[in-house]
């Protein structure tokens, strides 16, 4: 990252434990404004606990995490650090959309009106422009035929899709991705990479945690290895994935080469 880039994410010595169980020892990570990191490591490594850590879906233990320039989760106040109410926590998370492993669309609700329920019910939008712009974002991601579909009526791709129109529908400044595609048969994984990959060339900033090695190498700006609760290894796709310098990296990507 270059000094002109602009910092949008920073993490700083976060830690979080689940009663003994420690799962983040110390991560230290930036994210430039437009940059696409994605996360590699083994099950257990503390991957998806750090994306739902920016989120705030997890509290911290130590450290801090900013998006924004804004600390998530906490505020300073008369030198202390203080735990932010659920009305300012909830608009921190207006400017981070996150897709996870299970779609989590409403089943009573067409893929339409599954887009514009957090913009109306949320954020107050007016009810035309959620709309217009929920259809923009279903077209966006190849799905301009189904807006009055039923998640029911759809194949997990195509959830998967609405899902992701559905996080972008608050206009998000930072997208996070967590195994989107692990819930997936393999033959619909294509259609949510190619999604996903057209997000990255539009300059969307995103936070990936993903096995697929592939997406890794053609979307990525930046690979970053995780295992045992820390970062073992970052850098260019190039570098990290044909050429990576910890054993452990090394040992992680054998298997999928």
């Amino acid at each position: 990252m270059s000094a002109s880039e602009t910092v949008l994410v920073r993490a700083r010595d976060v830690h979080k434990a689940f009663g003994p169980l420690e799962v983040l020892k110390g991560i230290d990570l930036d994210v430039a404004a437009g940059e696409v990191v994605v996360i590699l490591g083994p099950s257990g490594s503390g991957k998806s606990t750090f994306l739902r850590c920016i989120n705030h879906l997890e509290t911290i233990d130590q450290g801090f995490i900013e998006v924004d320039k804004e600390q998530i989760g906490f505020r300073l106040k008369n030198g202390r650090l203080n735990k932010l109410g659920s009305r300012d926590i909830a608009a921190q998370r207006s400017k981070i959309g996150m897709v996870f492993q299970q779609f989590n669309l409403y089943p009573h609700m067409t893929a339409l009106e599954n887009v514009i329920e957090a913009p109306i019910g949320v954020h107050k939008q007016n009810r035309a422009e959620a709309t217009r712009h929920a259809r923009e974002l279903l077209t966006r991601v190849g799905l301009a035929e189904k807006v009055d579909a039923y998640p029911r009526q759809l194949s997990g791709g195509q959830q998967q899709r609405v899902a992701i129109a559905r996080a972008l529908a608050i206009r998000p400044r930072l997208m996070l991705f967590d195994e989107p595609t692990s819930a997936l048969d393999p033959e619909l994984v294509g259609e949510v990479l190619a999604t996903m990959r057209d997000l990255a060339k539009e300059g969307l900033t995103m936070i990936v945690v993903t096995h697929e090695i592939g997406f890794a190498k053609e979307a990525a700006d930046r690979v970053v290895f995780m295992d045992g609760g820390v970062v073992v290894e970052q850098g260019p796709p190039a570098e990290v994935l044909t050429n990576p310098k910890h054993p452990r990296t090394r040992s992680f990507l054998s298997r999928f080469i």
